[in-house]
């Protein structure tokens, strides 16, 4: 099979013209009447894969009214970035104040991105506040953020509640700074001790959703307060998972993808969204050895099940040029050397079609088991085939793949890194 592939993906292949042409993102169209898009990265490095789906992103926003944006960020950071898109009234600053300021940096701390936030800004300034798209953060790693921003909301609408919280999230307090010792603590002790507070205290600020409605802070505060306590909980969660050295800690992060997606969806009528995230996110896990292997679950393989016919799966890729990564954790980024791609996988079969770029639909073809290549914040090009390879069946993953032969590294704003606590679940597989 592999070795006509390369011929048949030629055959279904549609050439794509430079990322900035209007044509671009009109290549694209076809995916405009799904309610869940999702474009995958191939590496946390590589510009083209930043400029397409933001070109991507645009089309489905200006042409097919997508009201959402949803990245692999946490809540807080992507959500001051969303009061300066959608220029709220109250929380709206001149220019984002520093967000994402945490390794890896250079994820969303770069210039693609930044030129697209101040697109979104600009687009959405034409529009009335409830027809303009949201940015948001779907991942988990903001406990101390998250905690912060439960109690500072309930401080101004609730004062007793706010202080159950402190006393119910003060269990975490002494890990804020070094989560993953809380998950260490648990695992060797055998306890759960803070899961009952956090718990409850979602359940609480929920039941009360009605009564705070009558309040000023209400509508999006709460719904910010909401999703901040919903982090809260999953993170506490999560943690505690990830010393078990198996699926369950990745399957708690994914699974906490999904339910914050699917809670904006439920926003209002008619919502429609874009995901941002890598590849081992968004491409169907059931299609790759980490399902059918490891027993892990992905956001892809979560929006398809519970969305059918609803979802549109594009992943990206590339044979060789630079990315943006590090050697180690906490370490500087540094631009390396993409490795050509292997003989025996998708992206040396799709590197042989001798197109530079192009899009293919794979709904017109079925590929067998192959390796494919992911890269994260992390990469080891001495032990790549190990570190970044991992078998998948391309058409049971994604429904398009973007394929780039030669690529750049980001434009990061910077390279040093923030020293912070290790987390496990960050650098596995791929460090993504």
């Amino acid at each position: 099979m592999s070795a006509g592939l390369p011929e048949l993906i030629k055959s279904a292949a549609q050439k794509l013209p430079p990322i900035e042409s209007e044509e671009f993102g009109a290549k694209f169209d076809v995916f405009g009447k799904s309610r869940l898009v999702l474009i995958g990265d191939g590496s946390h490095g590589t510009s083209e894969f930043y400029r397409a789906r933001a070109a991507i992103t645009k089309r489905l926003i200006e042409e097919h009214g997508f009201t959402h944006v949803a990245i692999e960020s946490d809540w807080p950071d992507a959500r001051t970035i969303d009061h300066y898109v959608r220029q709220h009234p109250r929380r709206s600053e001149d220019v984002p104040i520093r967000v994402f300021d945490h390794f890896p940096r250079w994820m969303w701390r770069n210039t693609e991105v930044q030129e697209f936030i101040d697109w979104l800004r600009e687009h959405n300034a034409r529009l009335p506040m409830n027809q303009r798209t949201s940015f948001n953060g779907l991942d988990l790693y903001s406990m101390g953020a998250s905690i912060r921003a439960v109690v500072e909301y309930l401080d101004r609408v609730d004062p007793a509640l706010a202080k159950a919280a402190r006393k119910r999230y003060g269990c975490l307090e002494p890990w804020l700074d070094d989560p993953h010792e809380y998950g260490r603590k648990s695992f060797y002790e055998g306890s759960a001790k803070c899961e009952p507070g956090v718990i409850k205290m979602l359940q609480e600020l929920l039941a009360k959703r009605i009564q705070l409605a009558e309040h000023p802070e209400n509508g999006e505060s709460f719904l910010d307060a909401e999703m901040n306590a919903r982090v809260v909980r999953d993170s506490e969660k999560y943690y505690r998972a990830m010393f078990y050295g198996d699926k369950t800690s990745w399957n708690i992060r994914d699974t906490h993808m999904f339910n914050t997606l699917s809670r904006l969806l439920k926003l209002k009528p008619g919502s429609k969204a874009v995901v941002w995230a890598h590849n081992s996110h968004l491409g169907d896990a059931r299609g790759s050895s980490m399902g059918t292997k490891r027993g892990e679950l992905n956001l892809g393989q979560l929006c398809r099940e519970n969305f059918p016919n609803e979802v549109s799966v594009i992943g990206c890729g590339t044979h060789t040029g630079t990315v943006a990564a590090a050697d180690e954790w906490d370490e500087p980024m540094r631009i390396m050397d993409v490795v050509p791609s292997r003989p025996d996988s998708y992206e040396r079969m799709m590197h042989d079609t001798g197109i530079p770029s192009f899009m293919v639909d794979l709904h017109r073809l079925k590929t067998e088991p192959m390796l494919q290549r992911f890269i994260g914040v992390i990469y080891r090009p001495d032990t790549e085939r190990w570190s970044h390879y991992i078998k998948t069946v391309l058409t049971e993953q994604y429904d398009a793949f973007v394929w780039f032969d030669r690529t750049n590294a980001v434009h990061a704003f910077e390279t040093a890194q923030p020293k912070e606590a290790l987390s496990k679940g960050e650098t596995y597989p791929f460090g993504v």
